[in-house]
């Protein structure tokens, strides 16, 4: 559950993010938020797609494959610290990755499927890990980060842009 998580498992940054999953188990979290994707990305008007609110700001489709892009990475980092795998791990840059992800040239169609492919790819590794497992901790972008903190971070990241989105772009 959420409330095992503790302050030493992230670094503060992610605090947001770990309290959006509104205490509910990793595999809930991320079961009922492929479902909210799905619908989400199915109720925007198609022309949402590549707007972006202001200038030099993200478009939807960029927002959407950012929130792909970060599940990818996150479930990558829990694997590593699931397996006990000591080597730290560098940070990435998403202000790189977005305007190289092709992201505008997408349909709803390919970003659910997209994200689909990869949710179920996490759903099956959380899955797959042991309580213990889910306690171990290793070092992501210089600061310490449990596996279980990982699969609550990838489920609040994308309640967060949804947010935004909400906010901002309709």
């Amino acid at each position: 559950m959420l409330s095992q998580v503790t302050p030493e498992e992230y670094n503060a940054y992610y605090g947001t993010y770990i309290s959006k999953a509104e205490n509910q188990n990793i595999q809930e979290a991320l079961t009922i938020g492929r479902q909210h994707f799905i619908d989400f990305v199915n109720n925007l008007p198609e022309e949402k797609l590549t707007h972006a609110y202001a200038e030099e700001k993200w478009t939807v489709a960029e927002v959407l494959q950012h929130i792909i892009d970060t599940e990818r990475i996150f479930s990558y980092r829990a694997l590593r610290f699931a397996r006990n795998d000591k080597t730290a791990i560098m940070g990435f840059d998403q202000d790189q990755f977005v305007p190289n992800s092709n992201a505008n040239n997408y349909s709803k169609q390919e970003l659910i499927q997209d994200f689909e492919a990869v949710r179920n790819s996490s759903i099956s590794l959380f899955r797959s890990f042991t309580e213990d497992m889910l306690t171990r901790i290793g070092e992501a972008s210089g600061s310490p980060m449990s596996a279980r903190a990982a699969g609550y971070i990838i489920s609040g990241h994308q309640k967060h842009h949804f947010e935004v989105i909400k906010e901002r772009y309709l």
